[in-house]
């Protein structure tokens, strides 16, 4: 199967899983995996469709996470990353690796902006503890129609 029809996939399934599973490397060097919210499912953020329509072929994700978290500490300390989308019934998965980066750009903080999020973020979209992360991935692997798959992307 060629790059072209796996990366289609590889979208299908990030504009459908319910969650992304975003893992850090953590202060003891170890892998720390917490699920975040997936913005690329179609379904849950319909606002967000039009944001990630121009980046099909890099696979681009945003992350919104508290800057206060454990993420952003472990981020600043080492930027690498892996998210993972699945679809367990379909043994589905996708891993996309790279060096994540926080984003200051309020216009993009704007646009993934969620009616609701004040309960997390008290003080609305300009509130100090509401950060937005980005990845272009290097490198992508997973599970798909029984084969295990893996390319790269970018400079990578």
């Amino acid at each position: 199967m060629n790059d072209d029809v796996l990366k289609e996939a590889c979208v299908k399934l990030m504009e459908t899983a319910d969650g992304a599973y975003l893992s850090t490397v953590g202060e003891d060097g170890y892998p720390h995996t917490r699920v975040v919210f997936n913005l690329r499912n179609r379904q849950q953020f319909p606002g967000q469709v039009l944001l990630f329509a121009q980046h099909r072929d890099d696979l681009m994700i945003y992350v919104s996470t508290n800057t206060s978290s454990g993420k952003i500490r472990e981020i600043k300390a080492d930027p690498r990353v892996s998210i993972y989308y699945c679809n367990p019934k379909r043994f589905h998965g996708v891993m996309l690796t790279g060096d994540i980066e926080i984003v200051d750009d309020s216009e993009v903080k704007k646009a993934l902006w969620n009616d609701g999020w004040e309960r997390y973020y008290p003080a609305g979209v300009d509130d100090p503890d509401y950060t937005v992360l980005r990845l272009f991935p290097k490198r992508v692997a997973g599970w798909y129609e029984s084969s295990r798959f893996e390319f790269a992307l970018g400079d990578a």
